[in-house]
């Protein structure tokens, strides 16, 4: 019997959002494995978003940035290796486990290229995890903001280690204020994890509260997969990052949908979507202090 490319959450958002023949028509594009194009994009990439279920069962996004090549498929694309050592502050790493889901994009900033990679974890020790392929597509170039990274020797940081919380402090809320890039880690229970991106003009999230984040849905692949993952499991990790400062806010918590005409002062781009995110706890880490990023150009794609 064919496996459903959807389950039953995405359909129900693809419906609602009137999008559910375009999605179809994209159903070829889900495949079980990497292809060989899709293999020899993912070996020269340094950077990948990740999610993972910590044993509570909160879900967790973070980023993972190495030499490029710290990522590789085997000879016939099911099986991915990722050779990195752990980082104990990273919520994600420190919670892969075998046998468990673990969601990841692959993810060129300068090339505005993403690839989505979802599977079970294999073997995995403190540097490596191999990660047996499920599912793997390519996404779109939209709202990803253009930057060059460069290596060099380990560079000073006026930023504190590691902070944690459950509230959104001044701190908190400026770095998500500055930031134009997130990603998104959502769960479905026989699918697994799944990590997409999300981008826009400073201030695309907004703080609302304490501990409640609102972010718009703009248009996009019209597959629904992170929408649909919120149908059916409401349990959800973000991660922002602030690049100059080289920080990732990563925080866990539940979303829920909404649907709703735009709001003028928080556009959506038309689409009426927004979801809300209802913090629990996070944990502020830094990025490799030998890497330094500078933004190129906003997408075009980033609604006014």
């Amino acid at each position: 019997m064919t496996r459903e490319v959807f389950h039953s959450g995405e359909v129900a958002v693809q419906a609602r959002a009137g999008e559910r023949t375009i999605a179809q028509r994209r159903e070829a594009m889900v495949l079980d494995r990497l292809n060989e194009a899709a293999a020899a994009v993912v070996a020269r990439q340094g950077v990948v978003a990740v999610g993972a279920a910590a044993l509570d069962g909160s879900i967790w996004a973070s980023l993972w940035c190495d030499a490029p090549g710290f990522l590789r498929a085997n000879a016939t694309g099911d099986v991915l290796e990722i050779r990195r050592a752990i980082e104990l502050a990273d919520p994600v790493r420190s919670n892969v486990r075998s046998n468990d889901p673990l969601g990841m994009l692959v993810i060129d900033l300068e090339a505005r290229r993403r690839l989505r990679i979802n599977g079970i974890v294999g073997h995995v020790d403190d540097s490596f995890i191999e990660l047996h392929v499920r599912e793997a597509f390519g996404n779109c170039q939209k709202y990803i903001q253009r930057r060059v990274r460069e290596d060099g020797a380990a560079l000073a940081s006026s930023a504190s280690g590691v902070e944690r919380g459950d509230s959104l402090d001044g701190n908190r809320r400026r770095l998500i204020a500055r930031a134009d890039t997130c990603f998104v880690a959502s769960v479905h229970p026989e699918r697994g994890i799944d990590t997409s991106h999300r981008g826009g003009a400073p201030g695309f999230a907004r703080v609302m509260s304490d501990h409640v984040l609102r972010i718009p849905d703009y248009a996009g692949n019209s597959m629904f997969q992170t929408l649909g993952n919120f149908e059916v499991d409401a349990r959800a990790g973000v991660a922002f990052i602030d690049f100059e400062r080289r920080r990732v806010l990563s925080a866990s918590g539940h979303a829920e949908l909404d649907f709703r005409e735009d709001d003028p002062v928080h556009p959506t781009g038309g689409t009426g979507r927004y979801w809300t995110f209802s913090i629990d706890r996070w944990v502020e880490f830094s990025l490799p202090g030998t890497m330094t990023w500078t933004l190129v150009e906003q997408s075009p794609f980033n609604p006014r």
